[in-house]
């Protein structure tokens, strides 16, 4: 198998790599099915529970809370991000620093970040037809929804965001950076990147795996392990960026 190559599915344009724990990691993302992803020893180094989130039920809120324990976050494409209106929280909080001075004291500056340049975060959100929000039941229909509505901007039907999300809310969403992989490697840029090589709804749910004895991020040897245990795909970040350059068509 090559890059050249594509799969058998007859509905299907997609490639087919080389590394083929890339060619598994499509598939499951296309059927809706989870994959860790750990970025990299030289960023956070943490391993993240990643599934589409228009496939989320509330099975799967309740898998990442238990046995990843992370923060429960939603990656959407930058190009959905700009028709949505999404903002940078950073960004909304410096605008908001204007008339409460105390404010830019907080927000984060250049060097605050070991890891990168800046975070991924936007607002927080629950969809309007929930209650609380917090339950596992209603985060996974707010992350199906986030996901929706995104497919519909990538669509042009550019729908307004507000008409159907309030702020604060229950779940984060974080804004990949508009050159993707190019600009940003983390789990965000790395998740998109998976769904829009796959061919999905570029919208991913990301979660890091934390390690319930030390108080730290779960080794890359304790995630790996996991994820053989219960058969999930492990990628590291360099697979995907690699992938993703071919899938671009950038030469190596």
């Amino acid at each position: 198998m090559n890059g050249n190559e594509v799969c058998d599915r007859p509905d299907c344009n997609c490639m087919v790599y080389e590394n083929e724990n890339i060619n598994r990691a499509l598939k499951a993302v296309r059927s809706g099915g989870m994959v860790l992803i750990y970025d990299s020893d030289s960023r956070e180094g943490e391993t993240d529970f990643v599934i589409p989130a228009k496939a989320v039920g509330f099975r799967d809120v309740q898998w990442m809370r238990k046995d990843a324990g992370g923060l429960i976050c939603v990656a959407v494409d930058p190009v959905a991000s700009n028709q949505l209106g999404l903002p940078f929280m950073a960004d909304l909080v410096r605008a908001a620093s204007k008339q409460e001075e105390d404010l830019g004291q907080v927000v984060e500056k250049a060097g605050d970040l070991k890891y990168d340049s800046h975070s991924s975060f936007s607002l927080w959100v629950n969809h309007r037809e929930t209650r609380t929000g917090i339950p596992d039941e209603e985060r996974a229909f707010t992350i199906r929804k986030i996901g929706e509505v995104a497919e519909k901007a990538l669509e042009g039907t550019s729908p307004r965001f507000g008409a159907e999300f309030r702020t604060p809310g229950h779940v984060a969403l974080l804004r990949a950076a508009a050159g993707l992989l190019d600009e940003r490697r983390g789990q965000t840029e790395l998740s998109v990147a998976l769904a829009r090589m796959a061919g999905i709804t570029p919208v991913m749910v990301v979660c890091e795996m934390l390690d319930d004895n030390n108080g730290k991020a779960l080794s890359k040897e304790a995630s790996r392990a996991y994820g053989k245990e219960h058969g999930l795909v492990f990628l590291e970040g360099q697979e995907i960026v690699d992938a993703y350059m071919k899938w671009e068509g950038i030469p190596e």
